[in-house]
């Protein structure tokens, strides 16, 4: 019994696999990370542990390339500054996630789509 529960358990998690949808949280603003922010944070990443798929990080400055030219952007209120991947049963649900997160200026949550 026991051998045949184990041959199972792999298929069970490709199709599992093949069905969770996936969303980006797009971290905007910049602040000074203090101790206070950085236990909210840590606290907030422990609530959903269980649905995240990629932590994803922080970012530092950045550049915007397109047709007019290369611009420096560093960090301030307006900018990416990071990104997380979580599963979710629909994009109600992703929000709700970022709602819970303490977040300096606003996330934007997309979802990914399969192919």
């Amino acid at each position: 019994m026991r051998g045949s529960d184990q041959a199972e358990a792999p298929e069970q998690e490709i199709n599992k696999e093949s069905t969770v949808k996936k969303y980006v949280l797009l971290h905007y603003g910049f602040e000074k990370p203090t101790p206070e922010i950085m236990s909210a944070w840590s606290k907030w990443f422990g609530s959903i542990k269980d649905r995240i798929i990629d932590m994803g990080g922080h970012f530092s400055g950045g550049r915007e390339v397109s047709k007019s030219g290369t611009k420096d952007l560093p960090l301030g209120l307006e900018s990416i500054t990071g990104f997380t991947i979580v599963s979710a049963d629909s994009l109600d649900d992703a929000e709700k996630m970022a709602q819970s997160n303490p977040f300096i200026s606003s996330i934007r949550v997309y979802e990914v789509m399969s192919k």
